[in-house]
């Protein structure tokens, strides 16, 4: 784990260094400000475990900087130690009111210093560790299956370790919720967990995106500041274009990143997660593959997401959770589903995964209707024609008669086996295990062409 980062604030150029060298020589993370405006943007960009806060500058004292700090929505975010060469006693109360920790004069007893900031770092941590224990118990991802509990199992181990997570899987299976239970159980569980969508990350815009900002004395936290002590979790590898890469790539080979129009880079303490779909690491164009380096920095652990097929005796469970909770948190009429209506679903091969399972049920309730919803009504909602390009694996042929499916199914089917043997008819005869010339009249009476195909 990092070092306790700990933010000096001080007028005085020769404080400043002389506490530099002291608590760095202690094995701390210092950052130095002379005056409230550098305090701030240092606060937003490093979110530090301590700060030691002078109370006479000139331009905004101390005590006036803390009570702006104490009038957030957060609060005073880490524990602040006052220091000061002529304090009196109201001021030590003031600051003490306004959520000071403790208070130390000038000059500094190195003997003091150290156990003061010992103490109030202490103070830090065990008001960080109440907090979390006041948070909600983590959601678990739903499911009774072997699968989802083995996947369960694994993701709690992940939790407790602090590596770049990748979460593979179809588009809907519910890898952003993996990502929130995983980030849940951790050890930075207590601080920010922030969501990009890689798409958005323009290549003109992304730098200004990550890094932020800095000018005239303000400064804009960039995703990177934001996560900052907590997780970025990176939705959608797969439309990261290459020079966000080549960006994102720097910035985890150096551990820190240089805001625009700022001097000098700044170090991140925080963990990836992303997600991506399998393959997507290969692309179209070999000069567009993904980069080698950024991945072996962000699949350290690599948690492959099934999709809702391979998992569908769950489905039930799962229409009962997004069903109660859309009635508790969008106010929706409450609906039940059929145990027929609830077999039908189970044999949907839910193209769309868990994300489509849900858009169902909301649509379900908001039409509302009868307090069961039957299979008659379930029918309804699947009837639209599944896209004919459509893995074979994906359709849906319980919506079909008998007839229609067995020969949708045998179509794609030998359609899908001839692109395994390269268009020779020969070789898919000895592969699905058919007589050639019964094959033959298979494939004209199912209407897959074969007239330009060489046999062999």
């Amino acid at each position: 784990m990092s070092p306790p980062r700990i933010l000096v604030v001080d007028d005085e150029a020769d404080i400043r260094s002389l506490l530099q060298e002291i608590l760095a020589e202690e094995g701390y993370a210092v950052d130095m400000a002379a005056d409230a405006g550098q305090a701030r943007a240092a606060r937003e960009r490093h979110n530090p475990d301590l700060v030691l806060l002078d109370i006479w500058m000139p331009d905004v004292d101390g005590v006036t900087l803390l009570r702006e700090w104490s009038q957030e929505s957060d609060g005073a975010r880490c524990p602040v130690v006052m220091m000061s060469g002529h304090g009196t006693v109201e001021t030590a109360v003031e600051a003490t009111r306004l959520g000071a920790v403790d208070f130390i004069e000038k000059p500094l007893s190195l003997t003091k210093l150290l156990r003061t900031v010992e103490r109030a770092l202490d103070t830090g941590r065990q008001k960080r560790q109440s907090a979390r224990a006041l948070l909600p118990p983590p959601i678990a991802p739903v499911g009774r299956s072997r699968i989802i509990q083995t996947l369960r199992d694994r993701a709690r181990q992940v939790a407790m370790q602090d590596s770049a997570v990748l979460l593979l899987g179809e588009p809907g299976t519910g890898r952003e919720a993996f990502a929130r239970y995983i980030h849940s159980l951790s050890s930075r569980a207590s601080e920010p967990l922030v969501a990009a969508v890689a798409g958005s990350l323009a290549e003109e815009t992304a730098g200004a995106q990550l890094h932020g900002s800095e000018a005239d004395g303000k400064s804009e936290s960039g995703l990177l500041a934001q996560a900052e002590g907590g997780t970025l979790f990176i939705h959608g590898l797969d439309d990261l274009s290459p020079a966000v890469q080549r960006l994102l790539a720097a910035d985890l080979q150096s551990g820190s990143y240089t805001p625009s129009g700022a001097t000098r880079p700044h170090a991140f303490n925080l963990r990836f997660i992303s997600s991506a779909q399998p393959g997507f690491e290969q692309r179209a164009m070999p000069d567009e593959a993904f980069r080698r380096d950024l991945l072996t920095k962000l699949n350290v652990i690599t948690l492959k997401i099934p999709p809702l097929r391979e998992y569908a005796e769950d489905v039930p469970d799962l229409l009962r959770y997004f069903v109660d909770r859309l009635v508790d948190e969008a106010g929706l009429p409450f609906r039940r589903f059929s145990v027929a209506a609830q077999n039908r679903l189970r044999n949907y091969p839910w193209p769309g995964n868990i994300r489509e399972l849900k858009n169902l049920v909301q649509r379900l309730l908001t039409l509302k209707g009868a307090e069961e919803i039957g299979l008659e009504e379930i029918e309804r909602e699947l009837s639209a024609q599944m896209p004919a390009n459509e893995p074979l694996v994906k359709q849906d042929l319980l919506a079909l008669p008998l007839r229609e499916a067995r020969e949708h199914f045998e179509r794609a089917y030998l359609q899908q086996q001839l692109l395994l043997c390269n268009g020779k008819v020969g070789q898919l005869a000895k592969r699905v295990g058919m007589e050639r010339t019964h094959l033959y009249r298979k494939l004209r009476s199912l209407g897959v062409d074969f007239r330009n195909i060489t046999d062999d």
